[in-house]
């Protein structure tokens, strides 16, 4: 029985994705929560970043998708009480209204923004274009699908940018300096070694964005030492899932030791 196999028969999914790699490095109650859907996570950090990345990379796609929020739309839906108050949109009607507006889009397949985040977004683009890296490293394919295997693992997603011989991939950071120790705490490094193993790549690079004004950007390149980060990430996460199929450890039952 194939891994594929065996994952689709435990969880219901045949392949594994850099998210679910990440979870497997620590509490496989997490990980088989993720793989069978049970585990969603909702943030502002997750729904701009959706926001910024599908102006960038699909501009045409959010231009169809995202609603910006406008006030004064709602307000029109409001009783006139609402409307003469001093803050009509700490009131339950607006409250109520903005909801019906937000369902109706929602229900139709869309998202709704506000217009700081759609404006933020679309600053944030063109200093990328300002500076040149828009033109330079985040030029080629975009959001490029890939199902295939990695010495027998099944592996599946997207990658931002596939390049004329590099792959690039957009990430925004609270500040530039920093995203070196993000690379570990997030393993990024996995998400590095999965892209270039799949399309044979070795140069790979972070385009990387402060979300706070001006918006510094960074083009950071990926060391040989971060690739072989992930590559022993990525195995001792496959190994720990490889276990957890084999029941050689039940996730009620397991739990992290180490030495400080």
């Amino acid at each position: 029985m194939t891994l594929r196999e065996q994952l689709t028969d435990k969880v219901g999914k045949g392949h594994l994705s850099y998210s679910s790699i990440k979870y497997a490095l620590g509490d496989m109650r997490l990980w088989e929560m993720y793989m069978k859907g049970q585990l969603k996570k909702e943030s502002y950090a997750l729904s701009f970043g959706s926001l910024y990345d599908m102006l960038l990379f699909e501009r045409k796609k959010a231009m169809d998708t995202y609603m910006i929020l406008d006030p004064n739309k709602v307000l029109e839906n409001c009783s006139e009480k609402t409307i003469a108050s001093k803050k009509p949109q700490l009131t339950s009607d607006y409250k109520e209204q903005k909801a019906i507006l937000v369902k109706d889009h929602e229900d139709n397949g869309g998202i709704v923004c506000s217009s700081e985040d759609w404006e933020m977004a679309n600053d944030m683009i063109q200093r990328l274009e300002d500076c040149g890296l828009l033109g330079s490293h985040l030029t080629g394919e975009y959001q490029v699908e890939f199902n295939e295997e990695i010495d027998g693992v099944p592996v599946k997603g997207f990658l931002d940018c596939l390049g004329d011989g590099f792959i690039t991939d957009s990430k925004s950071a609270r500040s530039v300096s920093k995203f070196r120790y993000d690379v570990n705490s997030w393993s990024y490094d996995i998400q590095a070694y999965i892209y270039t193993k799949v399309f044979g790549i070795k140069d790979y690079y972070w385009v990387v964005q402060e979300k706070t004004f001006p918006y510094y950007p960074a083009l950071v390149k990926c060391s040989e030492e971060t690739l072989f980060k992930g590559e022993m990430k990525f195995a001792e996460a496959v190994g720990n899932i490889k276990a957890w199929l084999k029941d050689e450890t039940p996730t009620n039952e397991s739990y992290a030791e180490f030495i400080v």
